[in-house]
Protein backbone atom coordinates (compact mmCIF):
# COMPACT_ATOMS: atom_id res chain seq x y z
CA UNK A 1 0.00 0.00 0.00
CA UNK A 2 1.42 3.36 -1.07
CA UNK A 3 0.88 6.39 1.16
CA UNK A 4 3.16 9.17 -0.04
CA UNK A 5 3.15 12.92 -0.53
CA UNK A 6 5.41 14.50 -3.15
CA UNK A 7 6.19 17.96 -1.83
CA UNK A 8 7.98 21.15 -2.89
CA UNK A 9 7.19 20.64 -6.54
CA UNK A 10 5.71 22.51 -9.49
CA UNK A 11 2.60 20.73 -10.83
CA UNK A 12 1.05 20.76 -14.29
CA UNK A 13 -2.48 19.38 -13.85
CA UNK A 14 -3.23 19.49 -17.64
CA UNK A 15 -6.98 19.31 -17.08
CA UNK A 16 -9.46 21.41 -19.02
CA UNK A 17 -10.46 23.27 -15.87
CA UNK A 18 -8.46 24.41 -12.88
CA UNK A 19 -4.99 25.97 -12.68
CA UNK A 20 -2.57 25.64 -15.56
CA UNK A 21 0.33 25.40 -13.10
CA UNK A 22 0.80 25.12 -9.36
CA UNK A 23 4.15 26.72 -8.53
CA UNK A 24 4.93 25.47 -5.03
CA UNK A 25 2.71 22.49 -4.59
CA UNK A 26 2.27 18.98 -3.34
CA UNK A 27 0.61 15.80 -4.56
CA UNK A 28 -0.62 13.01 -2.32
CA UNK A 29 -0.68 9.37 -3.46
CA UNK A 30 -2.82 6.77 -1.76
CA UNK A 31 -2.54 3.23 -3.07
CA UNK A 32 -2.26 3.62 -6.85
CA UNK A 33 -4.25 6.86 -7.18
CA UNK A 34 -3.82 10.59 -6.78
CA UNK A 35 -5.69 11.41 -3.58
CA UNK A 36 -5.23 15.18 -3.53
CA UNK A 37 -3.00 18.00 -4.70
CA UNK A 38 -2.61 21.61 -3.73
CA UNK A 39 -0.44 24.66 -3.28
CA UNK A 40 1.75 25.53 -0.33
CA UNK A 41 3.29 23.30 2.34
CA UNK A 42 2.38 19.63 2.21
CA UNK A 43 -0.18 18.43 4.74
CA UNK A 44 1.15 16.27 7.54
CA UNK A 45 0.69 12.52 7.60
CA UNK A 46 2.41 9.64 5.89
CA UNK A 47 5.73 9.70 4.08
CA UNK A 48 6.82 12.92 2.40
CA UNK A 49 9.37 13.19 -0.41
CA UNK A 50 10.82 16.64 -1.10
CA UNK A 51 11.28 17.10 -4.84
CA UNK A 52 13.39 20.24 -4.59
CA UNK A 53 11.18 22.34 -6.86
CA UNK A 54 11.13 19.84 -9.72
CA UNK A 55 8.22 19.67 -12.15
CA UNK A 56 5.57 16.94 -11.99
CA UNK A 57 3.47 16.03 -15.03
CA UNK A 58 1.34 13.00 -15.75
CA UNK A 59 3.37 10.09 -17.09
CA UNK A 60 3.52 10.32 -20.87
CA UNK A 61 1.17 8.39 -23.16
CA UNK A 62 2.34 6.94 -26.49
CA UNK A 63 -1.02 6.32 -28.16
CA UNK A 64 0.14 4.86 -31.51
CA UNK A 65 2.99 2.34 -31.83
CA UNK A 66 3.86 -0.80 -33.76
CA UNK A 67 6.34 -1.74 -31.04
CA UNK A 68 6.16 -5.53 -31.56
CA UNK A 69 7.70 -6.78 -34.80
CA UNK A 70 10.43 -9.02 -36.16
CA UNK A 71 13.53 -8.09 -38.10
CA UNK A 72 14.97 -4.75 -39.21
CA UNK A 73 14.55 -2.47 -42.19
CA UNK A 74 17.92 -0.70 -41.89
CA UNK A 75 19.03 -1.88 -45.35
CA UNK A 76 15.82 -0.47 -46.82
CA UNK A 77 16.71 2.88 -45.21
CA UNK A 78 20.08 2.76 -46.96
CA UNK A 79 18.42 1.87 -50.27
CA UNK A 80 16.12 4.90 -50.05
CA UNK A 81 19.12 7.13 -49.43
CA UNK A 82 20.76 5.58 -52.49
CA UNK A 83 17.76 6.59 -54.59
CA UNK A 84 15.70 3.40 -54.71
CA UNK A 85 11.95 3.88 -55.05
CA UNK A 86 9.35 2.22 -52.85
CA UNK A 87 8.50 -0.14 -55.71
CA UNK A 88 12.14 -1.09 -56.23
CA UNK A 89 12.54 -1.78 -52.53
CA UNK A 90 9.40 -3.93 -52.51
CA UNK A 91 10.60 -5.94 -55.52
CA UNK A 92 13.89 -6.53 -53.68
CA UNK A 93 11.95 -8.07 -50.80
CA UNK A 94 11.67 -4.93 -48.67
CA UNK A 95 8.72 -2.93 -47.46
CA UNK A 96 6.08 -4.09 -45.04
CA UNK A 97 6.18 -7.64 -46.37
CA UNK A 98 9.80 -7.93 -45.24
CA UNK A 99 8.61 -7.24 -41.70
CA UNK A 100 5.74 -9.69 -42.17
CA UNK A 101 8.20 -12.41 -43.18
CA UNK A 102 10.44 -11.71 -40.17
CA UNK A 103 7.51 -11.49 -37.76
CA UNK A 104 6.02 -14.76 -38.95
CA UNK A 105 9.39 -16.44 -38.45
CA UNK A 106 9.82 -15.08 -34.92
CA UNK A 107 8.53 -16.85 -31.83
CA UNK A 108 6.50 -15.05 -29.20
CA UNK A 109 9.59 -15.04 -26.98
CA UNK A 110 11.62 -13.52 -29.83
CA UNK A 111 9.07 -10.74 -30.28
CA UNK A 112 9.04 -9.93 -26.57
CA UNK A 113 12.84 -9.90 -26.40
CA UNK A 114 13.19 -7.57 -29.39
CA UNK A 115 10.42 -5.21 -28.22
CA UNK A 116 11.66 -4.75 -24.65
CA UNK A 117 14.62 -2.47 -25.54
CA UNK A 118 12.29 -0.26 -27.56
CA UNK A 119 9.82 -0.14 -24.69
CA UNK A 120 12.62 0.65 -22.25
CA UNK A 121 13.52 3.73 -24.32
CA UNK A 122 9.99 5.03 -23.95
CA UNK A 123 9.90 4.32 -20.21
CA UNK A 124 13.23 6.06 -19.71
CA UNK A 125 11.58 9.24 -21.01
CA UNK A 126 8.61 9.09 -18.67
CA UNK A 127 6.03 6.99 -20.52
CA UNK A 128 3.43 5.25 -18.38
CA UNK A 129 0.98 4.05 -21.05
CA UNK A 130 1.92 2.62 -24.45
CA UNK A 131 -0.41 1.41 -27.18
CA UNK A 132 0.83 -1.58 -29.23
CA UNK A 133 -0.72 -2.79 -32.50
CA UNK A 134 -0.69 -6.07 -34.33
CA UNK A 135 -0.46 -5.88 -38.12
CA UNK A 136 2.76 -7.61 -39.17
CA UNK A 137 1.59 -11.21 -38.97
CA UNK A 138 -1.36 -11.07 -41.38
CA UNK A 139 -2.47 -14.58 -40.45
CA UNK A 140 -4.80 -15.25 -37.55
CA UNK A 141 -2.19 -17.06 -35.48
CA UNK A 142 0.62 -14.61 -36.20
CA UNK A 143 -1.58 -11.63 -35.34
CA UNK A 144 -2.56 -13.32 -32.08
CA UNK A 145 1.11 -14.05 -31.42
CA UNK A 146 1.89 -10.36 -31.70
CA UNK A 147 -0.82 -9.38 -29.24
CA UNK A 148 0.21 -12.09 -26.78
CA UNK A 149 3.71 -10.63 -26.92
CA UNK A 150 2.29 -7.14 -26.35
CA UNK A 151 0.37 -8.28 -23.29
CA UNK A 152 3.56 -9.85 -21.93
CA UNK A 153 5.36 -6.51 -22.18
CA UNK A 154 2.96 -5.17 -19.57
CA UNK A 155 3.94 -8.01 -17.25
CA UNK A 156 7.66 -7.61 -17.87
CA UNK A 157 7.78 -3.87 -17.16
CA UNK A 158 5.87 -1.37 -14.97
CA UNK A 159 3.79 0.07 -17.80
CA UNK A 160 0.21 0.01 -19.02
CA UNK A 161 -0.06 -1.67 -22.41
CA UNK A 162 -3.14 -1.02 -24.55
CA UNK A 163 -3.55 -3.26 -27.60
CA UNK A 164 -5.10 -2.68 -31.03
CA UNK A 165 -6.11 -5.29 -33.60
CA UNK A 166 -4.59 -4.15 -36.91
CA UNK A 167 -4.93 -7.17 -39.18
CA UNK A 168 -6.31 -4.76 -41.82
CA UNK A 169 -2.84 -3.31 -42.27
CA UNK A 170 -1.81 -4.79 -45.60
CA UNK A 171 -2.89 -7.57 -47.94
CA UNK A 172 -0.44 -10.52 -47.77
CA UNK A 173 0.71 -12.13 -51.04
CA UNK A 174 -1.35 -15.28 -50.51
CA UNK A 175 -4.50 -13.14 -50.68
CA UNK A 176 -3.59 -11.10 -53.76
CA UNK A 177 -6.81 -10.23 -55.56
CA UNK A 178 -8.90 -11.63 -52.69
CA UNK A 179 -9.18 -8.76 -50.26
CA UNK A 180 -12.74 -9.59 -49.21
CA UNK A 181 -11.71 -13.14 -48.37
CA UNK A 182 -8.82 -11.80 -46.29
CA UNK A 183 -11.19 -9.58 -44.35
CA UNK A 184 -13.49 -12.55 -43.64
CA UNK A 185 -10.86 -15.20 -42.96
CA UNK A 186 -8.18 -13.20 -41.15
CA UNK A 187 -9.27 -9.71 -40.12
CA UNK A 188 -12.71 -10.66 -38.83
CA UNK A 189 -12.12 -14.27 -37.81
CA UNK A 190 -8.93 -13.27 -36.02
CA UNK A 191 -10.65 -10.36 -34.30
CA UNK A 192 -13.21 -12.70 -32.83
CA UNK A 193 -10.44 -15.01 -31.64
CA UNK A 194 -8.42 -12.13 -30.15
CA UNK A 195 -11.48 -10.86 -28.32
CA UNK A 196 -12.28 -14.30 -26.95
CA UNK A 197 -8.72 -14.56 -25.63
CA UNK A 198 -8.82 -11.09 -24.05
CA UNK A 199 -6.02 -9.79 -26.24
CA UNK A 200 -7.61 -6.76 -27.86
CA UNK A 201 -8.65 -3.36 -26.50
CA UNK A 202 -9.48 -1.59 -29.78
CA UNK A 203 -9.71 -2.18 -33.53
CA UNK A 204 -7.59 -0.30 -36.07
CA UNK A 205 -7.01 -0.40 -39.82
CA UNK A 206 -5.07 1.23 -42.64
CA UNK A 207 -7.63 3.06 -44.78
CA UNK A 208 -5.71 3.96 -47.92
CA UNK A 209 -5.61 3.21 -51.63
CA UNK A 210 -2.70 0.82 -51.08
CA UNK A 211 -4.49 -0.92 -48.23
CA UNK A 212 -8.23 -1.04 -47.40
CA UNK A 213 -11.21 1.10 -48.41
CA UNK A 214 -13.69 2.79 -46.05
CA UNK A 215 -16.31 0.22 -47.11
CA UNK A 216 -13.99 -2.65 -46.24
CA UNK A 217 -13.09 -1.07 -42.91
CA UNK A 218 -16.79 -0.57 -42.17
CA UNK A 219 -17.28 -4.33 -42.35
CA UNK A 220 -14.61 -4.83 -39.69
CA UNK A 221 -16.00 -1.99 -37.59
CA UNK A 222 -19.42 -3.70 -37.65
CA UNK A 223 -17.87 -6.69 -35.91
CA UNK A 224 -16.00 -4.42 -33.49
CA UNK A 225 -19.33 -2.85 -32.51
CA UNK A 226 -20.86 -6.29 -32.04
CA UNK A 227 -17.99 -7.18 -29.68
CA UNK A 228 -18.18 -3.86 -27.83
CA UNK A 229 -14.72 -2.73 -28.96
CA UNK A 230 -13.84 0.90 -29.84
CA UNK A 231 -12.39 1.71 -33.24
CA UNK A 232 -9.69 3.94 -34.68
CA UNK A 233 -8.08 4.28 -38.08
CA UNK A 234 -4.92 5.15 -39.98
CA UNK A 235 -6.67 7.77 -42.12
CA UNK A 236 -5.88 10.46 -44.69
CA UNK A 237 -2.13 9.77 -44.60
CA UNK A 238 -1.44 9.55 -48.34
CA UNK A 239 -4.76 10.65 -49.81
CA UNK A 240 -8.26 11.67 -48.79
CA UNK A 241 -10.52 8.61 -48.76
CA UNK A 242 -12.93 9.53 -45.98
CA UNK A 243 -11.45 7.49 -43.15
CA UNK A 244 -11.78 10.36 -40.68
CA UNK A 245 -15.47 10.68 -41.45
CA UNK A 246 -15.89 6.94 -40.91
CA UNK A 247 -14.23 7.24 -37.49
CA UNK A 248 -16.56 10.11 -36.60
CA UNK A 249 -19.66 8.29 -37.82
CA UNK A 250 -18.77 5.24 -35.73
CA UNK A 251 -17.95 7.25 -32.60
CA UNK A 252 -14.33 6.12 -32.87
CA UNK A 253 -11.40 7.03 -30.67
CA UNK A 254 -9.08 8.63 -33.20
CA UNK A 255 -8.02 9.22 -36.77
CA UNK A 256 -4.24 8.91 -37.08
CA UNK A 257 -1.74 10.53 -39.48
CA UNK A 258 -4.43 12.79 -41.08
CA UNK A 259 -2.05 14.81 -43.27
CA UNK A 260 -4.72 14.97 -46.00
CA UNK A 261 -7.66 15.67 -43.68
CA UNK A 262 -9.65 18.86 -44.21
CA UNK A 263 -11.77 21.29 -42.18
CA UNK A 264 -14.87 19.12 -42.52
CA UNK A 265 -12.93 16.16 -41.12
CA UNK A 266 -11.68 18.31 -38.23
CA UNK A 267 -15.22 19.41 -37.39
CA UNK A 268 -16.58 15.84 -37.62
CA UNK A 269 -13.88 14.48 -35.33
CA UNK A 270 -14.47 17.27 -32.81
CA UNK A 271 -18.23 16.64 -32.75
CA UNK A 272 -17.61 12.93 -32.21
CA UNK A 273 -15.07 13.52 -29.44
CA UNK A 274 -12.42 11.71 -31.49
CA UNK A 275 -8.78 12.77 -31.42
CA UNK A 276 -6.54 13.56 -34.36
CA UNK A 277 -3.27 11.70 -33.73
CA UNK A 278 -0.33 13.44 -35.40
CA UNK A 279 2.71 11.31 -36.19
CA UNK A 280 5.65 13.58 -37.07
CA UNK A 281 8.15 10.70 -37.03
CA UNK A 282 6.58 9.17 -40.13
CA UNK A 283 6.24 12.60 -41.76
CA UNK A 284 9.96 13.18 -41.15
CA UNK A 285 11.17 9.73 -42.20
CA UNK A 286 9.16 9.74 -45.43
CA UNK A 287 10.09 13.37 -46.11
CA UNK A 288 6.46 14.26 -46.62
CA UNK A 289 5.35 17.78 -47.55
CA UNK A 290 1.60 17.68 -46.93
CA UNK A 291 1.17 18.89 -43.36
CA UNK A 292 -1.84 17.96 -41.23
CA UNK A 293 -4.43 20.76 -40.99
CA UNK A 294 -3.42 21.99 -37.55
CA UNK A 295 -5.22 25.33 -37.93
CA UNK A 296 -8.46 23.52 -38.80
CA UNK A 297 -8.06 21.23 -35.80
CA UNK A 298 -7.57 24.25 -33.55
CA UNK A 299 -10.56 26.08 -34.97
CA UNK A 300 -12.82 23.04 -34.62
CA UNK A 301 -11.55 22.21 -31.12
CA UNK A 302 -10.30 18.79 -32.20
CA UNK A 303 -8.05 17.20 -29.60
CA UNK A 304 -4.59 16.75 -31.10
CA UNK A 305 -2.58 13.82 -29.75
CA UNK A 306 1.02 12.95 -30.57
CA UNK A 307 2.70 9.55 -30.79
CA UNK A 308 5.92 7.99 -31.99
CA UNK A 309 4.35 5.59 -34.54
CA UNK A 310 7.34 3.40 -33.65
CA UNK A 311 7.68 0.92 -36.50
CA UNK A 312 10.56 -0.61 -38.47
CA UNK A 313 9.90 1.04 -41.82
CA UNK A 314 8.49 4.55 -41.70
CA UNK A 315 9.08 5.75 -38.12
CA UNK A 316 11.88 3.91 -36.28
CA UNK A 317 11.38 6.31 -33.39
CA UNK A 318 11.34 5.48 -29.68
CA UNK A 319 11.39 8.98 -28.16
CA UNK A 320 8.27 10.91 -27.18
CA UNK A 321 10.46 13.91 -26.31
CA UNK A 322 11.81 14.01 -29.87
CA UNK A 323 8.27 13.49 -31.15
CA UNK A 324 7.25 16.65 -29.28
CA UNK A 325 10.11 18.63 -30.77
CA UNK A 326 9.27 17.35 -34.27
CA UNK A 327 5.62 18.33 -33.83
CA UNK A 328 6.60 21.84 -32.82
CA UNK A 329 9.24 22.26 -35.52
CA UNK A 330 7.48 20.55 -38.43
CA UNK A 331 3.80 21.15 -37.60
CA UNK A 332 4.11 24.39 -35.56
CA UNK A 333 2.36 23.04 -32.48
CA UNK A 334 2.95 25.06 -29.33
CA UNK A 335 4.87 23.48 -26.43
CA UNK A 336 1.60 23.33 -24.47
CA UNK A 337 -0.11 21.52 -27.35
CA UNK A 338 2.82 19.11 -27.58
CA UNK A 339 2.70 18.26 -23.88
CA UNK A 340 -1.07 17.81 -23.95
CA UNK A 341 -0.59 15.65 -27.05
CA UNK A 342 1.43 13.10 -25.08
CA UNK A 343 -0.64 13.31 -21.88
CA UNK A 344 -4.32 14.27 -21.70
CA UNK A 345 -5.01 14.09 -25.44
CA UNK A 346 -2.99 10.90 -25.83
CA UNK A 347 -5.15 9.33 -23.14
CA UNK A 348 -8.29 10.56 -24.92
CA UNK A 349 -7.08 8.93 -28.13
CA UNK A 350 -7.02 5.61 -26.27
CA UNK A 351 -10.39 6.12 -24.58
CA UNK A 352 -8.73 6.29 -21.15
CA UNK A 353 -10.35 8.58 -18.59
CA UNK A 354 -8.09 7.69 -15.65
CA UNK A 355 -4.69 8.99 -16.78
CA UNK A 356 -3.03 11.89 -18.61
CA UNK A 357 -4.02 14.51 -15.99
CA UNK A 358 -3.14 15.36 -12.42
CA UNK A 359 -6.49 15.20 -10.65
CA UNK A 360 -7.84 13.37 -7.61
CA UNK A 361 -8.92 9.89 -8.61
CA UNK A 362 -6.50 9.63 -11.52
CA UNK A 363 -3.92 6.85 -11.63
CA UNK A 364 -0.70 7.90 -9.90
CA UNK A 365 1.33 7.48 -13.09
CA UNK A 366 3.68 10.45 -12.90
CA UNK A 367 6.82 11.90 -14.43
CA UNK A 368 9.15 14.14 -12.40
CA UNK A 369 11.44 16.38 -14.45
CA UNK A 370 14.65 18.30 -13.73
CA UNK A 371 13.43 21.43 -15.52
CA UNK A 372 12.07 24.84 -14.60
CA UNK A 373 9.86 25.50 -17.63
CA UNK A 374 7.56 22.90 -19.29
CA UNK A 375 8.60 24.21 -22.72
CA UNK A 376 12.01 22.62 -22.16
CA UNK A 377 10.45 19.20 -22.79
CA UNK A 378 9.68 20.30 -26.35
CA UNK A 379 12.59 22.67 -26.92
CA UNK A 380 15.56 20.43 -26.22
CA UNK A 381 16.81 17.85 -28.74
CA UNK A 382 18.51 14.67 -27.58
CA UNK A 383 18.29 15.60 -23.90
CA UNK A 384 16.32 13.63 -21.32
CA UNK A 385 15.58 15.56 -18.09
CA UNK A 386 13.54 12.80 -16.43
CA UNK A 387 14.31 12.62 -12.70
CA UNK A 388 11.87 9.88 -11.72
CA UNK A 389 8.87 7.95 -12.98
CA UNK A 390 6.01 6.71 -10.81
CA UNK A 391 3.74 3.90 -11.98
CA UNK A 392 0.62 3.12 -9.98
CA UNK A 393 2.05 5.23 -7.19
CA UNK A 394 5.40 3.44 -6.98
CA UNK A 395 8.72 4.92 -7.99
CA UNK A 396 10.29 2.98 -10.85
Amino acid sequence: MTDLTLANAALLPLGQDGPRRIERGWLRIENDRIAALGEGPAPEGGAIEDLGGRLITPALVDCHTHLVYGGSRAREFEMRLEGASYEEIARAGGGILATVTATRAASEDDLVASALPRLDCLLAEGAGTVEVKSGYGLTVEDELKMLRAARRLGRERPVRIVTSWLAAHALPPEYTGRAEAYIDEVAIAGLRAAHAEGLVDAVDGFCEGIAFSPAQMARIFDVAAELGLPVKLHAEQLSHLGGSQLVAERGGLSADHVEHADAADAAALARAGAAAVLLPGAFYTLRETQMPPVAAFREAGTAMALATDCNPGTSPLTSLLLTMNMAATLFRLTPDECLRGVTANGAQALGLADCGRLEPGMRADLAVWDIAQPAELTYRIGFNPLHARYFEGRKC
